[in-house]
């Protein structure tokens, strides 16, 4: 099959992901869903998906320690970061859900006003302006049924802003953290699929981001303590195998985790939320003129060396860049 390449954001090398499942996921997507969509729609939905999760982190691959040492080393796990010892990472789904040391090895952006990455990923960013260069909304989502198309103050204030979109892979390590702080105006979940965020999924599925299950968090930058870069959309999608987006804030590392709920002050580049287990997907939307992301995310998504599949599938350069939790992905935009 097609390889998927992204570019390592700290050595700006061009990397081969690997995917898990790919084969199946292919199968499933092409095959099952072209001829017998009611077994797609059952092996997509919540309680197939369940089960699977279930099947492949804790049932069947739950060798002890040294296969999952083999895991660990496999995917490139650094266990100087974990929190927890080897010996105690003996399950995929312990792996999965694993807490790092992120005060020491993910180290935040200075800059108060800046937009830092909401977790370990893949990004991709975009605007639903036409005039922005690359158009890649319709490729990736449907704007209104995204945030939901009974939220008509939330689709008016992001009308003609910019995303982006934070690929999580199984490797990664899961923990979702704040890219802003703000306060929190509206907090919801919209039901939905458990599509796959394989890149080959996506391109066969129109719009997966905004089918599946999700999670949307609003919050107000323009206050005092504030980032300042107005109105944030924070989109946390379930995927193939996902079956819990567990909310748990905590302002000091792991300690004291809480829901997230209307009213409260959220503190940039903290634990919020921890997807269980499988893949996922963070976006972020933003209003208008708000912000800019960083100059070299935006060059690799064009770069025409790396083999991505999105490329190859939507025809035109599509390239994403690998990116740590809380590193600056976005600056404010000056107001003239």
């Amino acid at each position: 099959m097609t390889p998927h390449q992204y570019i390592e954001r700290e050595t700006l090398n061009i990397s081969t992901e690997r995917l898990y499942w790919d084969r199946v996921i292919g199968f499933l997507y092409s095959k099952v869903r072209e001829n017998v969509p009611s077994l797609f729609r059952i092996v997509t939905g919540p309680r197939t998906s369940s089960l699977l999760g279930f099947l492949n982190y804790e049932l069947f691959i739950t060798g002890r320690l040294s296969g999952n040492m083999k895991f660990l080393k496999e995917s490139g796990i650094n266990l100087d970061e974990c929190l927890e010892g080897p010996e105690l990472l003996d399950t995929p789904k312990k792996i999965f859900e694993r807490k790092i040391r992120y005060w020491k090895y993910r180290p935040m952006c200075e800059n108060v006003q800046a937009v830092v990455s909401p977790a370990d990923a893949r990004v991709l960013v975009g605007s639903f302006c036409e005039g922005k260069g690359i158009f890649v909304k319709e490729k990736f989502f449907e704007y209104e049924e995204l945030l939901g198309p009974d939220k008509g103050e939330w689709l008016e204030a992001f009308h003609d802003g910019d995303f982006a979109i934070f690929r999580l892979t199984p490797d990664k390590y899961h923990y979702n953290h704040t890219p802003v702080a703000g306060v929190v105006l509206d907090v919801y979940e919209i039901s939905g699929r458990y599509h796959s965020c394989n890149p080959g999924a996506v391109i066969m599925t129109v719009t997966p981001y905004s089918k599946n299950k999700r999670v949307v968090t609003v919050i107000d930058t323009d206050v005092p303590g504030g980032s300042q870069v107005g109105r944030v959309a924070m989109v946390e999608v379930v995927a193939f195998m996902i079956g819990e987006i567990a909310q748990c804030y905590s302002e000091e590392q792991y300690d004291n985790p809480v829901n997230v709920s209307k009213g409260m002050f959220l503190e940039r580049g903290c634990p919020k939320s921890l997807y269980r287990p499988g893949s996922s997907t963070d976006i972020l939307i933003f209003q208008k003129d708000r912000v800019l992301f960083a100059d070299d995310i935006l060059i690799n998504k064009h770069s025409r060396e790396a083999m991505s599949r999105y490329s190859l599938g939507f025809g035109e350069p599509l390239v994403e860049t690998d990116v740590k939790v809380r590193s600056l992905i976005a600056i404010r935009q000056s107001i003239v």
